[in-house]
């Protein structure tokens, strides 16, 4: 009987999933209009009042995107100030929308991707799942392992694409 060999298993490939580095905490928006006056502008008197009597607890470990949905007259300061309130108790906030806030926890979270690890290795940069990635986050890791990979591709093990392959060095000839 002939011995069946997995080569997929013996090639030393190594498969990155983006999915995993998804932070699983909620998010949600903060829409600054439900601040402004007569949903025109922003009354600092008001505004302050409101900061500081609100409870910042309610977004502990969540994920923030910081809005104004209305053509408003709001002060920079303002986001400046609802950042200060939300800092001790949120993951991550941003001045956008969801999109934006989804495209920094990506951004955070391959940034703390030890490139190192990946040093001369094949990776597999793992194609579809169970939750869509966005496709800045597959342009954002290329970023962080091209210095130090072989080779790049994309897909499952079984069946991928390749994108790169690191060029073998020219022997200088004297």
């Amino acid at each position: 009987m002939e011995e069946f060999v997995n080569r997929v298993a013996n090639s030393g490939l190594i498969t990155l999933n983006l999915e995993e580095y998804l932070h699983s905490g909620e998010r949600v928006v903060y829409d600054i209009k439900d601040n402004l006056f007569h949903g025109l502008m922003l009354r600092e008197k008001d505004f302050r009042a409101f900061v500081k009597d609100h409870d910042w607890s309610q977004y502990t470990g969540k994920n923030v995107a910081i809005i104004c949905s209305t053509d408003a007259i709001v002060p920079t300061w303002a986001y400046m100030l609802l950042a200060s309130k939300l800092q001790p108790f949120v993951n991550r906030y941003v001045f956008g929308d969801l999109d934006a806030l989804e495209q920094a926890l990506l951004q955070d979270a391959i940034a703390e991707i030890n490139a190192e690890e990946y040093q001369d290795a094949k990776v597999v940069i793992k194609g579809c799942g169970q939750i869509p990635v966005p496709t800045y986050a597959y342009v954002e890791i290329m970023q962080k392992l091209l210095p130090v990979v072989s080779s790049i591709m994309y897909g499952e093990p079984c069946s991928t694409v390749p994108i790169y392959k690191k060029p073998k060095d020219k022997v200088a000839t004297v």
